[in-house]
This record gives structure tokens, C-alpha cells and sequence, in this order.
């Protein structure tokens, strides 16, 4: 066999013909990526890929230059593999915002049909931010999902429902305990600055002694003194300032609250007016009420029509018009307190106060998915509370204290609240927006961009497809192909994701070995997109430890039984 071919001068020219040695030119022939080319030469038609091992990089660093890093980056919490290379997946919004700089904000947006696991891959994340010292904090779980997740972390459950617990809306929480907390440290530090003032006009006044060491020590001490003058009047001004803004968001929350329930109630916003009268009552109730007020104290409030809010409602000095204008406002509120569509859920003291010290879920499964408005105002009273809380925490560690805590504030079911009525979309976009700002990173999940996108008006469709666009990351399961153009809109999705995507959505197959139906194609699988970068699929595989904390079908392991009971025998 010849090893040598000729140049490509010297083709189309007779064997027989001669050829100049200038003509000539013999180049090496080399073997293709699948061998020998040529008849008998051995060339194959299939590949076989090379074998491939995991390990860390002291188990492989020997095996240079072969060693093949991880095309997902390796910061944050493991949530499974990846879909071609099976190399691990690490992420959550809070890793890669503080330790990794991958993404502006540290909030995850989550999208996928039912039944595919987008509870899952978020408690997923929840469990192992908990293991960084991260606080989960569930505000609102209307399945449940989280609640055996927080029992099994030491956390709180607080249960709410008709006749299961209540959640005073007027309650400001921590927030007046936080502002005596300030108040007496801001105390302390002025009793100090006015000590060590003294003790710099002692030394000021007496006079320079000879010995060289004496008055060395005594300017020293003067040095130290006015440095730390100046350090207890600034935390003077910083903790008197934190227990201000404390009891201002508390109000602003209540306030919000207050307006968000008319909303829900009347499917309209109330008018400037009314939450003008709103405003100035429930600041009369906090100088005036002893204890914690409820909505019954401030309907009975608004029925006495003390000067101050007659001044605000502009009755001109006439008691008629003053109830013509409060007429609708006092019939929304004895809605909320002696019943109505949302109950009396909200007009009791709150059952079980919130904690910030801990992991925390809202267990709001009890209300039926066919009662939407007090699904959605229960939701929004969760949250205020939740974020209320965060507040007072980051105020509290913003004197120093407390120790900071970071928390992981996961919204679930967001389309049920934004669907509410109009206005809501502000509300909740009031509640979210300083995520960043207050060291929280946030989750929030919703099915389709179709229910952000199916509001009333455009103005609050587009403040919805903000949540989409703001947040960090956007995690992508199975979707419909009706979906891509919406979802296209808020982040760039490149064809072979879309299909992807469609793919997973598919309905699953039938098993006939087992005679059971075989698991959907998309269960467990996410596309992770972050603005225009390629995604990252992958496959959430669950341990053996989590298997059952993400059980859903509890209630089926049992088969059902008929039969009368013997309550007799059972006694």
C-alpha cells in the first residue's frame, strides 16, 4: 500500500506521464477522526463515545490533561444533573446573586404545568439554603407543600382557616417591640455620650501634669473620647431613625392591608378618600386604643366621627354629609367583620404570631380552591406579615442587635392573588420589589405567563410581565407551544429550548408491564435561564431522605374502606 499520495498539481495527468521534479510534490497521508479511508484500510462508521468518570478534582488530578470540567457552575445548593453531560447542577437565586455575581437580583421566577415538579425543585432549594444558614419562610400554602418540609426543619406552622386561626391585619407584629428595642439602645448610647462627655470636660478643665507619661496618657484618652463622641451620636441618629421607619412601615403595611381587603371585596380599589379617612383613623387608634385594635375597632372608629377624621373626610362641618361619604367604607367594614365572602378571618387577634428566628409556613390548605377571594386576601395577608417580619429583622441587625439573617421568602401561587382585582398588581409589586435591598431572596411560581398575562387591564399586565422580566433567574418546566411567544417576549428563548419545553409537557405514556401509567416526560425537568445566556437543563433527582417530605398522595397509601363504624366498639 502507497503512504503517499500525490499533490493536487499533478492530478488529471496520465500515470505514464512524466513529470518534472519541480511538478512533484509528495505529501504524509493521514488517517481521518474514523480511521483509514480506502477500501480494506479499516474505516468505521460509528463512534463509540470515550468512557467517562465523575470525581472530585483530587481524585483526578492526575488524569491531566483529560479532566473535563463542569459546563453548569458549581455555587449553590445541588438540585440534580444535567440533562446531556449528567455533570451536577447547583443552583438557587441567593448563591449565585452573594457568592457567584451571576445575576443582578436574587429572585427566581418559576413557570411550568401542574404535576411537574415546580414545588419540588423549590423545596429542594429551600433545604439546602437552610443548610447555609438561610431562613425559608413559606407566606401561604394552599396545598399543603412545604408544611412536613418546616416540620421536619424546627420550624413554625402557623394554620389559618374558618375556624382554624386568625390573622389580625392591624396587628403590627414585631414592630413595636422592635421600636422599644431601638429606643432603649438609642437610651443607652445617649446615657453613654453624656458620661464620656463629662469625663472629656474633667479632662479638658484640669490641668497639664509635668510628668511627660501622665500627660501623654491624658491626650490619648482625649483622642479616644472624641472618636467615641462621635460614634454614640451616630448611633444615637441611626437607632432613633430604625425605630421611626419600623413603626412607619408598620402602619404603611396595615394600611395597604386594610385597602387590599376592600379591594377584594368590592373588585374595585377604594377612593382617595376613603383611604384617606383610613389613614388618619388607624393612626387615632394607635394613640388613642389601649392594646392591639382589630377591624372592629376602626369601624367603630370611623361610626363616632371624631374631629380629626371629619377633617379629612370634608363634611364641611356637616354630620349628614359625613355619613353619605363613609356609607360604602362602613359597609365594606362590617363586611369584613361580621362575615361576608371573606368570613371573619380577619377580625380576630392574630392566633399565632410570626417568628423570625426561624423557618415559617402559612398552612392555608383548609380554604377551598372554589372560595378565590379569600384565597387571594389570605395570601396578601401573608405576605404583609412575612415581609413585616423581614423588616423588623433587618432593622434589628441593622443596630446591631441581632445577628443578620437572610431569608428565602417563597410566594406560591401568585396568579391567584394578581387575579383578585384590579389594583392588586400594585399591591403585590409594593410587597416584592426591595427584595434586593432587604436581604431576602424570593421564589415566585405561577403556572403560565398566559395567567400573569389574562389581568383586566394592560397596565396591569404589564407590571406582571415585570415579575417576570426583574427576576434573576427564570426556571422553565414543561409548557405549551402557545406559551412561546409570551414567554419569548419576557426572556429569549432560542428554538431548541422552546421545543424542548413543549416536549416535556407532553402527557404520559401507558405501561404495560406494570400496568400502570409511567411517570410524564417532563416531571423533574427544568430549563434554568438567565437574561439571554444559553439555559442549563437538567433532571431534580431526590434522596432517599427527601422522598418523603415530597409525597403528595398521602391520602391514597390507604385503601378506602365501607362499611357503618361501631362507635361504641371504637370508644
Amino acid at each position: 500500500m502507497s503512504w503517499l499520495k500525490k499533490s493536487p498539481k499533478t492530478r488529471g495527468k496520465q500515470d505514464g506521464a512524466a513529470a518534472s521534479p519541480t511538478q512533484v510534490k509528495t505529501v504524509p497521508r493521514k488517517p481521518t477522526p474514523r480511521g483509514w479511508t480506502g477500501r480494506g484500510a479499516g474505516e468505521t462508521m460509528v463512534i463509540s463515545p470515550a468512557p467517562e468518570w465523575r470525581g472530585t478534582t483530587v481524585q483526578v488530578c492526575g488524569l491531566w490533561p483529560y479532566g473535563v470540567g463542569t459546563g453548569a457552575p458549581m455555587i449553590g445548593v445541588p438540585l440534580g444533573r444535567h440533562l446531556f453531560n449528567r455533570g451536577t447542577v447547583c443552583c438557587d437565586p441567593i448563591s449565585w446573586f452573594q457568592r457567584a455575581n451571576l445575576i443582578s437580583n436574587p429572585s427566581v421566577f418559576v413557570l411550568s404545568k401542574p404535576g411537574l415538579g415546580k414545588s419540588t425543585i423549590i423545596r429542594r432549594m429551600a433545604t439546602g439554603l437552610a443548610g447555609y444558614g438561610v431562613q425559608p419562610l413559606v407566606l401561604g400554602d394552599l396545598k399543603p407543600d412545604y408544611v412536613d418540609l418546616i416540620k421536619e426543619m424546627n420550624g413554625q406552622v402557623i394554620t389559618l382557616g374558618r375556624g382554624r386561626g386568625y390573622l389580625n391585619i392591624l396587628d403590627p407584629g414585631e414592630a413595636g417591640e422592635a421600636a422599644e428595642l431601638l429606643s432603649h439602645a438609642a437610651d443607652l448610647e445617649r446615657k453613654a455620650l453624656k458620661e464620656e462627655e463629662a469625663e472629656l470636660s474633667y479632662l479638658r478643665s484640669s490641668d497639664v501634669p509635668d510628668d511627660a507619661n501622665q500627660a501623654q496618657a491624658i491626650r490619648e484618652r482625649t483622642a479616644q473620647l472624641v472618636g467615641s463622641l462621635s460614634i454614640h451620636a451616630e448611633n444615637i441618629s441611626r437607632d432613633e431613625r430604625l425605630a421611626v421607619q419600623v413603626l412607619q412601615d408598620a402602619h404603611g403595611r396595615r394600611l395597604t392591608m386594610v385597602s387590599a381587603l376592600l379591594t377584594i371585596m368590592r373588585r374595585e380599589p377604594p377612593t382617595d378618600r376613603e383611604e384617606t379617612i383610613i389613614d388618619r383613623a388607624l393612626k387615632l387608634l394607635d394613640e388613642k386604643h389601649e392594646g392591639i385594635p382589630v377591624l372592629k375597632d376602626l369601624l367603630e372608629l370611623i361610626q363616632s366621627a371624631p374631629t380629626e377624621l371629619r377633617a379629612v373626610a370634608l363634611d364641611r362641618g356637616d354630620m349628614a354629609r359625613y355619613q353619605v361619604i363613609t356609607e360604602d367604607l362602613e359597609a365594606s367594614l362590617i363586611g369584613l367583620v361580621s362575615g361576608g365572602r371573606l368570613g371573619e378571618l380577619f377580625s380576630q387577634q392574630t392566633t399565632t404570631r410570626m417568628r423570625r428566628d426561624r423557618p415559617v409556613v402559612y398552612d392555608v390548605s383548609s380554604i377551598d380552591d372554589s372560595e378565590m377571594d379569600l384565597q387571594a386576601a389570605v395570601l396578601l395577608a401573608c405576605w404583609s406579615a412575612g415581609f413585616g417580619t423581614v423588616n423588623v429583622a433587618t432593622a434589628l441587625a441593622d443596630a446591631e442587635l441581632e445577628p443578620r439573617r437572610h431569608y428565602f421568602v417563597i410566594l406560591d401561587e401568585l396568579w391567584r392573588a394578581l387575579r383578585a382585582g384590579r389594583g392588586m398588581v400594585d399591591r403585590v409589586d409594593a410587597l416584592t420589589r426591595l427584595n434586593r435591598q432587604r436581604g431576602v431572596g424570593m421564589a415566585m411560581i405561577s403556572h403560565t405567563m398566559s395567567d400573569l398575562m389574562s389581568l383586566s387591564s394592560e397596565e396591569d399586565r404589564m407590571k406582571a410581565k415585570g415579575f417576570v422580566e426583574r427576576s434573576g433567574m427564570v426556571i422553565c418546566g414543561g409548557l405549551p407551544a402557545s406559551e412561546m411567544p409570551l414567554l419569548n417576549s419576557a426572556i429569549s428563548m432560542s428554538r431548541a429550548e422552546q421545543e424542548m419545553l413543549q416536549g416535556w409537557q407532553d402527557p404520559p405514556a401507558w405501561d404495560p408491564v406494570s400496568g400502570k401509567e409511567a411517570d410524564p416526560p417532563g416531571r423533574g425537568k427544568f430549563l434554568i435561564k438567565v437574561g439571554g445566556r444559553p439555559g442549563i437543563p437538567l433532571t431534580v433527582e431526590l434522596t432517599e431522605a427527601e422522598k418523603h417530605i415530597n409525597d403528595t398522595n398521602k391520602l391514597w397509601h390507604a385503601a378506602s374502606r365501607t362499611g357503618v363504624v361501631d362507635r361504641e366498639a371504637a370508644v
